[in-house]
């Protein structure tokens, strides 16, 4: 076939996906131009001289820029300003050959690329905080319809930035989007299996708003390589970044949690799938404040759902509508983690949650001192060692144990100081206990 017969086509092909499905098919290949015909050429050479022309051309001349199937091996390509660049999906792979980074910009705006695998099995370390594609600086940056493989590090890392990551395909990496310090970025519908040690890393530098959206992303099988108690074996960790949203993941198969929330302000965690968690499914930890998780599903876990460390000033959260199942007697991969459903000590309010079979407490409201201000409400607990404890240990703050339906629990409401049980019949010896209420219960 003609390499002018054969372009022609593919940018015809790729006319939707940049809105120019409109022009003629003539008035489209003179506004799109072609990288072969600057000079590019997939093969084994490196190609990163011609591609690096092609990109300043295209952008010079205020043009989309076509990049046709085959593999193209570079390094270190630089993103200029306006960039707008298109593949076709599954078959136009920008292969790594050498370094760490394929593609960067920095200090850019309006930049899209699609439609583009990037393979970074030719080099990379593991110790690298660049991915794949980097951005640092840049607004309006559109990332869709990508895949990424083979990262020594991060796929994908995006640092004080706003934009679009979406329906991208991503695995086999250490981590696959590391978004650092970055406002009004929304990670969308993407793909994400076989990561080393995290899926989605929302991170600031210091405490402050920013404002990510992470929704509708399914992320499979993170392990935790590099080892820790929580920092790694995440699917979404969210760390000191405030008013974030995670909303609407399936989230399956993480070494620690599916959602993890370390000193946030504001987040929300709602309606995701926690799927198979080995450690806590949901966690919001560590002088978070804030936190609104609900309407979550979690079946198997070590933990379903905590909410913890007031000896951090953590605090402040709603804990509700939640389905917690199937938790795990002991973590594969934290020991330290004792089996219950959802957990809580300070300024939280746990209402109209299911709880089912637990080999543990179903609810637990506070950790020895660690406990002010809890409300357990109107859930319904079923099938667990002890339906709801809440914490009679000296210097305990107050709890209320209301309105709760609980069936099939060995002791169905307990008072607890550390692990040791003060009390198996909490309804009768609250008397006892002047910081819990407890009042209203249904017991079966």
């Amino acid at each position: 076939m003609e390499k002018s017969a054969f372009s022609r086509r593919h940018l015809l092909a790729s006319a939707a996906a940049l809105g120019l499905a409109a022009l003629s098919g003539r008035a489209f290949a003179a506004v799109m131009l072609d990288a072969a015909e600057l000079g590019a050429i997939p093969g084994p050479d490196d190609q990163t001289g011609a591609l690096q022309k092609a990109f300043d051309t295209a952008a010079a001349q205020a043009r989309p820029l076509f990049l046709p199937p085959g593999t193209y091996r570079v390094t270190g390509l630089i993103v200029p300003d306006g960039l707008q660049l298109t593949g076709i999906p599954g078959q136009t792979i920008l292969a790594l050959s050498g370094g760490n980074t394929l593609l960067s910009a920095s200090g850019r705006s309006n930049v899209t690329i699609q439609g583009i695998a990037f393979d970074g099995s030719g080099g990379g370390t593991g110790n690298a905080q660049s991915g794949l594609i980097d951005v640092q600086n840049s607004r309006a940056v559109t990332l869709t319809n990508l895949s990424l493989r083979n990262a020594a590090g991060n796929a994908l890392a995006l640092f004080a930035s706003e934009g679009l990551v979406e329906n991208c395909d991503i695995a086999e990496v250490s981590t696959a989007i590391f978004a650092l310090d970055n406002t009004g970025l929304v990670i969308t519908s993407n793909r994400i299996a076989r990561c080393r040690n995290n899926g989605i890393l929302v991170w600031r530098s210091a405490s402050g708003s920013d404002g990510t959206i992470v929704t509708g992303n399914r992320i499979a099988d993170v392990a935790f390589e590099a080892g820790g108690n929580g920092q790694n074996g995440n699917g979404i960790n969210v760390f000191r970044a405030g008013e974030v949203i995670v909303a609407n993941n399936h989230i399956t198969g993480c070494a620690f949690s599916a959602v993890r929330l370390n000193a946030t302000t504001n987040t929300q965690v709602t309606g995701n799938a926690c799927i198979d968690s080995g450690e806590t499914a949901i966690f919001s930890e560590f002088g978070f404040s804030g936190s609104v998780i609900a309407n979550n599903v979690i079946d198997r876990a070590a933990l379903g759902i905590s909410i913890a460390n007031l000896d951090s000033e953590g605090y402040l959260a709603t804990c509700s509508g939640n389905i917690v199942r199937n938790i795990l007697p002991s973590s594969p991969n934290n020991p330290d983690t004792t089996p219950c459903g959802i957990f809580a000590e300070a300024d939280v309010a746990i209402t109209g949650n299911g709880v089912d079979s637990v080999p543990g407490p179903g609810i637990l409201a506070g950790w020895g001192p660690f406990l002010r201000n809890v409300l357990v409400n109107g859930n319904v607990v079923r099938n667990t060692q002890i339906g709801i404890a809440a914490s009679v240990a000296e210097g305990a703050g107050s709890a209320q144990i209301t309105g709760n339906t609980i069936s099939g629990a060995e002791t169905p409401l307990a008072g607890m100081a550390w692990t040791e049980m003060r009390s198996g019949d909490l309804a009768a010896d609250a008397g006892r206990f002047a910081n819990v209420s407890v009042a209203g219960n249904v017991v079966s």
